[in-house]
């Protein structure tokens, strides 16, 4: 286990998710995209949760103050919050990652993958139940977890 492993979760380190809340309106995701795009803030990870009326588009960034910044500017509702990020090798971890948090008892509240890493790697988002402790025990089955510095420019 590396020292970056074994280190609490700290505010300041963890990867950022924005929850961005908008009409499902045909191109609003679109204008969300090329805003940041337009701004250099690329997207490394996106799911959306649409309803007939809205949509909650959720995406890490590689610049979180700056699409913070570009969202507050262009009066996107949003809010933030922290994720675990894991690095997985194989699919074949997904399923050890699985049986770690299920031995906690440890609850997934959702997650959605990256866009693939540039070394080829798989990395998953996760929202957490309980956030310190899920880093606590995927760090002891040795998973490695990212943090915002690892996936920023």
């Amino acid at each position: 286990m590396t020292a970056a492993n074994a280190i609490p979760a700290r505010e300041s380190a963890s990867v950022k998710q924005f929850s961005v809340f908008t009409a499902n309106r045909l191109g609003r995701l679109h204008d969300l995209v090329s805003l940041l795009a337009s701004h250099n803030v690329h997207v490394l990870a996106i799911t959306i949760l649409d309803t007939t009326d809205s949509a909650i588009i959720r995406l890490v960034t590689d610049d979180p103050e700056q699409a913070r910044e570009l969202l507050r500017r262009n009066e996107f509702a949003f809010t933030e919050s922290n994720l675990l990020v894991v690095e997985l090798d194989s699919a074949t971890e997904l399923s050890g990652l699985m049986s770690a948090l299920l031995e906690a008892e440890i609850n997934i509240n959702y997650m959605y993958s990256f866009i693939p890493h540039p070394q080829g790697k798989s990395m998953l988002a996760l929202s957490m139940e309980d956030y310190e402790m899920a880093e606590k025990v995927l760090a002891r089955h040795q998973f490695r977890l990212l943090r915002q510095a690892d996936i920023s420019r």
